[in-house]
């Protein structure tokens, strides 16, 4: 009888199932990089480089392996989303393809580790751009006061996105543009630029250009994060017209431009700043760039805009976060599912979802403010971990495509074969990067993750 009630509630709910094909190429495109592109860029650029020992060669290698990844992967996954209609992104592709009970465990690690370890961090980078902005970045608590302001962006947001939706779109569509402009505004400025690097200041350990060997593939964590957020981007087939045409083009042009907007940004920042300069003063770079530009009042203004951007990555993670623990209840994946599925007719949304979603990106906060202060990431943190992971669990999809091409479900070699092939080999570069990144830890870490999975699992089981 509960579970009659729970599947009355999903078509009560399920209002949003449109079958209307209404996005273009160009409005899916657009769509994609505005997804992709967000806070990474501003906030991964000198990790790539200590990672890279300072060689720029490298890091372009690396930004490129990202967008090798994201491409054959997504249009991969694509092949699974225009044949089922089930909500919840990866999630529903995995309740279709692969099992429900690996689809729970997978749900299990989106809802409580993915998204909030992503919202956790993201609104911390949030506070460390609002005290660099107000002149606090190198004070003795500098992290406490990044990890408070961040917090108090988290209930700012979560408010935003729970009591108006309307408000918490048009921020989003605001902040996609205002993010490009610092990007595009120092590749131009760049190209013209001809002053010589500034000098460390004094107090501020200089981090000089070595050899890493190997150790480049360490680069790959931060450059996960920098790309995230594609994955989203193949949940909008089904409202796509001609989605087998236009999606597979969108995931093509859309990762590429995403690609050309990070390199002239990586190489502009490089060549007005210069590599021993952005490893040694690390977030703040981007600051001394509005400096060079716009004077004394120049760096407050790109921070500004840095600000904004970060801001509006934050809103769109919460967008999605919030309806995780929904779409799962609603396919009787979690406890209290009748209660959690069940969406309030005033905010549109599940209040139970909702507090969820705040409450473990709270806690995940907690926890990362605790691994920066030990210092047990070792400069990264817990939000490419987890995106690292992700890439492992897309690895078991891209079999499944492999599969329904053996079973001529699927017709294109290229979809069906050379795609999920190359997805693969780009999700396994990606995570021995992730451990190369932090060996001593992030196994342990990885090992929570399939952990929280495994829950999920035995849950559905029960």
């Amino acid at each position: 009888m509960e579970n009659k009630n729970i599947e009355s509630q999903i078509l009560e709910n399920q209002n949003i199932e449109n079958k209307n094909e209404h996005y273009g190429l160009t409005t899916a495109t657009t769509m994609i990089i505005g997804i992709v592109i967000g806070s990474g860029i501003f906030f991964k650029a000198d990790d790539v480089l200590k990672h890279t020992g300072g060689n720029i060669w490298l890091g372009i290698l690396v930004f490129c392996i990202g967008a090798f990844g994201i491409i054959f992967g997504s249009i991969t996954l694509t092949e699974l989303s225009i044949r089922t209609k089930k909500n919840g992104g990866a999630v529903g592709y995995y309740e279709d393809f692969v099992s429900k009970k690996v689809a729970c465990g997978f749900g299990w690690f989106q809802t409580f580790v993915y998204f909030p370890t992503l919202t956790a961090v993201i609104a911390w980078v949030a506070g460390i751009y609002t005290c660099i902005l107000f002149g606090n970045g190198n004070a003795g608590n500098a992290l406490e006061m990044q990890i408070l302001i961040g917090f108090a962006y988290l209930v700012v947001f979560y408010v935003i996105n729970i009591f108006s939706i309307t408000v918490g779109g048009y921020f989003q569509n605001i902040s996609t543009v205002i993010k490009l402009i610092p990007l595009l505004g120092v590749a131009i400025v760049s190209i013209f630029w001809s002053a010589p690097n500034p000098t460390v200041p004094e107090g501020i350990k200089i981090v000089s250009q070595s050899n890493v060997g190997i150790g480049w593939l360490a680069a790959l964590a931060p450059i996960a994060f920098s790309y995230d957020g594609w994955i989203v981007a193949t949940s909008i087939t089904n409202e796509v017209k001609n989605p087998k045409k236009n999606m597979t083009l969108a995931l093509i042009f859309g990762p590429i431009i995403v690609l050309g907007v990070y390199l002239l940004y990586f190489l502009g920042l490089n060549k007005m700043l210069g590599q021993e300069y952005i490893m040694s003063t690390g977030n703040s770079a981007v600051n001394k760039v509005g400096e060079l530009l716009l004077g004394s009042n120049g760096a407050k203004i790109i921070l500004i805009f840095v600000v904004i951007s970060v801001l509006g990555v934050l809103n769109g993670v919460i967008l999605g976060s919030l309806r995780m623990p929904q779409a799962l209840a609603s396919k009787n994946m979690l406890p209290y599912a009748k209660e959690v599925a069940a969406i309030n007719p005033k905010i549109r949304l599940s209040v139970w979802s909702s507090l969820i979603s705040f409450g473990t990106s709270a806690l995940w906060l907690l926890i990362h403010y605790i691994t920066q202060k030990s210092e047990t990431m070792s400069g990264g943190d817990i939000s490419e971990i987890s995106i690292v992971f992700s890439y492992a669990c897309y690895i078991i999809l891209y079999i499944k495509v492999i599969q329904m091409k053996k079973e001529n479900i699927i017709t294109s070699k290229f979809k069906g074969i050379i795609c999920p092939v190359f997805g693969i080999l780009g999700a396994t570069i990606i995570f021995i990067g992730g451990f190369l990144s932090n060996p001593t830890y992030v196994p342990f870490f990885v090992l929570f993750c399939m952990f929280i999975c495994l829950i999920g699992i035995l849950y559905y089981k029960e």
